[in-house]
């Protein structure tokens, strides 16, 4: 049987780190989360290394999430999440020099796949699309891939569906997660992971942020 999907919480709001992100993070450092990121932009590098040893040291898995879409900058923030040890590189249109420079360094890479733009990002493509590219991205060795599936300006849940069902390798459904009902179809479209963000500052699971966390992380457990 099929794991269920766990949640990567992202000290994030509206796609940009938030600027307290470490005494954020102090907060829910015991919450029932095990995987915790942010983004690449705007923090200075030594405060996102400050906090990613934070992480570390209470035994947390560590990604970035990189919303850039040339390839200097993904490689940019492929180098950043090396610096700061990060598990795994999330975002970036695929570039095969971000690939092997992950893979050099144990980076678990999963590039976005349709056509993305703006910030917060929008996804636009077809499902099929989709599916093909990823699999031919983890053919070639990437680790998976990130879907912005509820950015899709289509029928987001039919498409994070076909794509989780398509593609041959890890799906991280990611942004705008935000009520019990994205929680459902997240639970039947059963991708490998999923993030919530700014959906846990604006309080939609309702609670300090650490219950929110906690409340996300059970109601997956036990539906």
């Amino acid at each position: 049987m099929k794991e269920k999907p766990y949640l990567i919480v992202m000290l994030t709001y509206d796609d940009m780190t938030v600027e307290n992100a470490y005494e954020v993070f102090d907060s829910c450092k015991d919450s029932k989360a095990v995987v915790f990121g942010f983004k690449e932009e705007p923090l200075p590098l030594d405060e996102m290394k400050r906090i990613y040893k934070y992480m570390k040291r209470q035994g947390k898995t560590t990604g970035l999430e990189v919303v850039a879409y040339t390839k200097e900058e993904g490689l940019a923030g492929a180098k950043v999440a090396k610096e700061c040890g990060c598990d795994f590189l999330m975002g970036t249109i695929f570039n095969e020099e971000i690939l092997e420079f992950c893979k050099e360094n144990d980076i678990k890479y999963m590039p976005f796949v349709g056509k993305v733009t703006k910030r917060p990002s929008v996804l636009e493509g077809e499902a099929y699309d989709m599916i093909n590219e990823g699999n031919e991205y983890i053919k070639k060795g990437a680790f998976g891939i990130d879907l912005l599936g509820y950015r899709y300006t289509k029928d987001a849940f039919s498409l994070i569906k076909e794509v989780t069902e398509g593609v041959k390798g890890p799906v991280c459904v990611a942004g705008s997660v935000d009520s019990y009902h994205r929680l459902d179809e997240i639970l039947e479209a059963n991708p490998q992971s999923f993030t919530i963000g700014s959906a846990f500052f604006d309080n939609k699971f309702d609670g300090t942020f650490c219950e929110q966390i906690n409340k996300v992380v059970s109601y997956i457990e036990e539906h």
